[in-house]
């Protein structure tokens, strides 16, 4: 009785031993994806896994995308290499005449297709919504709306989109909408203009985070060294303080629109506009460029420093002055060495 015991747990262990081999086997052996690709890049197969889908819906939608995946082997084999749990979302580019054991594991590390879209510091909404707009790999549902279509898409409330999509590198699946980019890219300056504000000192002449916004685009257009920063914020803060115009061109020159050609003319500072900061005291309506966090933080802890004046020296950094009388000797000065360069401004 006891030899037959014995006998038929060999038996038993030799079957799941090949049940087990013939399962992997097929698992890693089989191919399940076509030798040929539905895509003209690479040579490989493009296939789309929807976000909050479970093994049944995975082995459908791949089924529907021309790889041969049965839905109870589909289940079977995702169970055996334990990543039933595992598997996420996004577009996949899969060999051809791969495996299904293979796809599991790919799909399981995640490792997918994504596509990115930089904003630069010192964008202005107009060239943030032509990068949008061209983009590939986007779908584009914000294409052609407005300024106030596209606040009230994200459920904001602002004078206007300039200075609201927080500079960064936003990497995402392909095929995700734009709408998707400026929702993220808005969040992130909202929690960045927040920490700001909530850091602000009781003396600033800033009275609420819009101005902050507003300034920081300012700091971020005029600074041509990252290290002069917090000492442009500075001059920018006095003359608040002050009640002196901000005279500062790359306002006037937004005021222009894009239709700027790159030469700001003495007509230009004539022309009335609500962004001409020669005319009217105090900021600008609006941002006029998208702001680094670094810019952020400099127009709310500018440096201690009494200057109202600076001219770019023509290397990336500005000569700061506290005088009038300094400033026309430092711009005779700089302006002279820059004479066989494009013009520079001075404030």
């Amino acid at each position: 009785m006891k030899k037959s015991n014995g006998r038929s747990w060999v038996a038993f262990a030799l079957f799941c031993l090949v049940f087990l081999v013939f399962l992997y086997g097929a698992i890693f052996l089989l191919p399940v994806v076509p030798s040929t690709s539905n895509a003209p890049q690479g040579g490989v197969y493009r296939v789309k896994i929807s976000p909050q889908s479970g093994l049944a819906a995975i082995s459908q939608q791949l089924s529907e995308q021309g790889i041969a995946s049965n839905t109870l082997i589909f289940q079977l084999a995702a169970r055996a290499l334990f990543v039933g749990a595992k598997l996420k979302p996004g577009t996949y580019l899969l060999a051809p005449r791969a495996s299904l054991g293979n796809i599991l594991l790919q799909i399981a590390r995640g490792d997918r297709v994504r596509a990115s879209v930089a904003i630069i510091p010192g964008m202005t909404i107009w060239q943030v919504r032509a990068l949008m707009d061209s983009h590939p790999a986007l779908v584009h549902q914000t294409k052609g709306m407005g300024s106030k279509e596209l606040l009230q898409a994200l459920s904001l409330s602002y004078p206007g989109d300039e200075g609201l999509f927080y500079p960064d590198t936003y990497i995402f699946d392909p095929d995700d909408s734009d709408l998707s980019i400026y929702r993220r890219a808005a969040q992130a300056m909202q929690k960045q203009l927040n920490s700001a504000w909530e850091q602000r000192d009781s003396s600033t002449p800033l009275k609420t985070p819009y101005e902050l916004l507003i300034l920081a685009s300012i700091v971020e257009k005029e600074t041509g060294r990252s290290s002069d920063r917090s000492l442009v914020a500075a001059v920018f803060i006095n003359r608040l303080n002050l009640k002196m115009p901000l005279q500062t061109d790359p306002a006037v020159i937004y005021g222009i629109g894009p239709k700027f050609d790159g030469n700001l003319r003495k007509a230009d500072l004539r022309k009335d506009s609500p962004y001409n900061t020669y005319m009217h005291k105090g900021l600008p309506p609006t941002p006029i460029a998208m702001p680094s966090k670094e810019s952020l933080q400099a127009a709310m802890h500018p440096a201690k420093s009494v200057a109202v004046y600076f001219v770019a020296r023509g290397d990336g950094s500005s000569h700061f002055s506290k005088s009038l009388k300094e400033h026309e000797e430092a711009v005779d000065q700089f302006q002279r060495r820059r004479s066989a360069t494009p013009k520079t401004n001075s404030h």
